[in-house]
């Protein structure tokens, strides 16, 4: 049995070398992630990964290298374009050439850098924030909270040591106007990995003692603008937009943009712009006040002319107020008087014009009354007169009586023997019954 010919390493390694020198793998566009990126004598030094964007999950990476005769051109005029300096994580297109080397095996020499496609992509992530933030409704809540007239309760995030916030402490309490805050520092780190956890750490222990704060500022001061990629955090935008009490982000330079800029109540430019902007509000609210003082001491001022005016013209007129008084209050006397005299003499002869006419009418009915009364009682005395025994007697009828005066009414009260008196018109007679027919 023949042993199998054996190439040695020396000798694959430039069989694959020859196999990488193809015309289609030299000045290629590859779009990747920068990992590891780190700098060593002028040259950068770099892993290009591609991940899975539903898991993350590396799925090909390759050694990059940007040696220092190409660097300093390549990485200024990507800050130029992105305002940002190249760093792992970023997404880039690079141009460049597979190479194989026998020690250090393959890697891709970058030649170039298309800026634009890593300014497409920052901005791509933030848009992708602001829209996840708009579909759970929270995007605009901090956006629309009211401030208090004046915010003097200002909680500060901030690195303990960054001139930023020496600029903005300086500013608030040496204002012009001499107006008065309470701030408190809540430290994080506001570059690197850590930002965004340690900013929600000390949103969280501000939210511990919230009634105690009008508002947050969330400030940095000058630096690299690539450090501020770290604010495009999905986390950190969240809570700053759902935060219960106002938030001021002074970040970066200007020209620079978060998203933070777009959830937050307020973006300033600097840390020192915000302290203006609250000292602006509180110097507002004080003209308020003096306005309000203005306007107070005019009002009393004319309250007090007019009462010294009332009380000159009381005093010039007081001397002469009594008499005059009098006299107006004689002369009121005397027209009720001569009003009350004419008007009892008016009465006076109304009522007596009334008292005659009664008095006459009186007179009339009386007679009318004793006149009706003389008819009334003749034809009554002439009723009676008709209606008398004696008239009826004289008609030719009787009035039969027994011996003892009473009135014989029917003949069945008449017996034998019984004696009875007849009265006539002219005189009476006496009888004795023999017979009676009933």
């Amino acid at each position: 049995m023949t042993e199998p010919q054996a190439l040695t390493l020396v000798q694959l390694n430039r069989i694959i070398g020859k196999a990488l020198s193809r015309p289609d793998l030299s000045e290629v566009w590859v779009m990747a992630e920068m990992s590891d990126a780190r700098l060593s004598r002028g040259h950068c030094y770099m892993e290009l990964i591609d991940k899975d964007l539903d898991t993350g999950e590396v799925k090909a990476r390759i050694k990059g290298v940007i040696w220092a005769s190409a660097f300093a051109r390549i990485s200024a005029d990507f800050a130029l374009a992105t305002g940002r300096n190249l760093a792992s994580g970023m997404k880039v297109m690079v141009r460049g050439t597979v190479n194989y080397h026998s020690a250090y095996g393959i890697s891709f020499i970058i030649s170039d850098i298309d800026p634009s496609y890593t300014v497409g992509e920052v901005e791509r992530r933030r848009r992708e924030i602001l829209m996840r933030l708009q579909k759970e409704g929270v995007a605009d809540l901090n956006r629309t909270l009211e401030w208090p007239r004046v915010p003097w309760r200002i909680a500060v995030i901030s690195a303990p040591n960054a001139a930023g916030y020496g600029d903005f402490i300086h500013q608030l309490y040496h204002n012009a106007s001499h107006l008065r805050f309470h701030t408190r520092l809540f430290t994080a780190a506001m570059q690197g990995a850590d930002t965004a956890p340690s900013v929600i750490a000390a949103l969280d222990a501000i939210a511990t003692d919230i009634d105690s704060w009008d508002c947050v500022v969330i400030i940095r001061g000058g630096g690299a603008t690539s450090d501020l990629v770290s604010f495009d955090d999905y986390m950190l935008a969240a809570n700053i937009a759902q935060f219960p009490i106002p938030v001021i982000v002074g970040i970066g330079h200007e020209r620079d943009v978060t998203v933070l800029d777009y959830v937050a109540n307020m973006r300033v430019k600097t840390p020192t712009a915000a302290a203006q902007w609250l000292i602006s509000q509180g110097e507002a609210a004080l003209q308020h006040l003096r306005s309000i003082g203005t306007l107070l001491l005019q009002s009393v001022t004319d309250l007090t002319a007019h009462a010294m005016r009332q009380l000159a013209y009381m005093e010039s007129a007081l001397s002469t107020a009594p008499a005059a008084a009098i006299e107006r209050a004689d002369a009121r006397c005397r027209r009720a008087a001569i009003t009350l005299a004419g008007a009892v003499s008016r009465t006076t002869s109304v009522q007596s014009a009334r008292l005659d006419a009664t008095a006459e009418a009186l007179k009339i009915a009386s007679t009318r009354a004793v006149e009706r009364a003389r008819m009334l009682l003749g034809s009554r005395a002439e009723m009676l007169e008709a209606l008398s025994p004696q008239a009826v007697l004289a008609r030719g009828f009787t009035i039969t009586r027994r011996a003892d005066g009473t009135a014989v009414r029917r003949s069945s009260e008449l017996s034998h023997g019984t004696e009875i008196i007849t009265t006539f018109a002219d005189g009476t007679s006496s009888s004795v019954i023999q017979y009676t027919n009933n």
